[in-house]
């Protein structure tokens, strides 16, 4: 069910991704992107980091990957954490399964802290992180604009 990514998972990655650009402010992204350009992050991400996607009866149905979280050498250790779920498998353990996975990966790998930025108000991830053990550090007022509104962001943290 859960396993890495490969090229062949890009259009579903980008059909569950856009789904939030455009219908959400979890993502302070506005323009959708092309399966051209996902296909390019997917790559830089994987040179260095984990993706990893929920894979039910060959469909794509969830994501998580970690990716730097500074580009100084000195942050080497530190990632930022990202999960997206199709909406329609939320709220089944999906998230929780796939963020276990990419933990379990980036303990291996010797990370050091994970950081996970949140568009607030979000329940849904707030509750996701915390029952993992990340602990709020930092929240960000009026940040992001989206949608005709300004929006905040909290980041949590987990120490390995």
């Amino acid at each position: 069910m859960l396993r890495e990514v490969t090229d062949s998972d890009i259009p579903a990655i980008c059909a569950i991704y856009n789904s939030y650009v455009t219908g959400s402010t979890i993502t302070f992204e506005e323009e959708i992107v092309s399966i051209e350009a996902m296909k390019g992050r997917v790559a830089e991400i994987t040179k260095t980091h984990p993706w990893l996607v929920c894979d039910l009866d060959r469909q794509v149905v969830g994501y998580a990957y970690a990716a730097a979280w500074k580009t100084r050498s000195a942050y080497r250790y530190s990632v930022e954490s990202t999960v997206y779920l199709d909406s329609a498998h939320c709220h089944r353990g999906l998230g929780s399964a796939l963020y276990r996975e990419l933990i379990g990966r980036l303990r291996a790998a010797e990370i050091h802290r994970i950081m996970g930025g949140i568009a607030l108000p979000n329940e849904a991830s707030v509750a996701l992180h915390e029952r993992l053990g990340f602990k709020k550090v930092a929240h960000f007022d009026e940040v992001g604009w989206k949608f005709g509104r300004w929006i905040d962001v909290g980041y949590w943290q987990l120490d390995l």
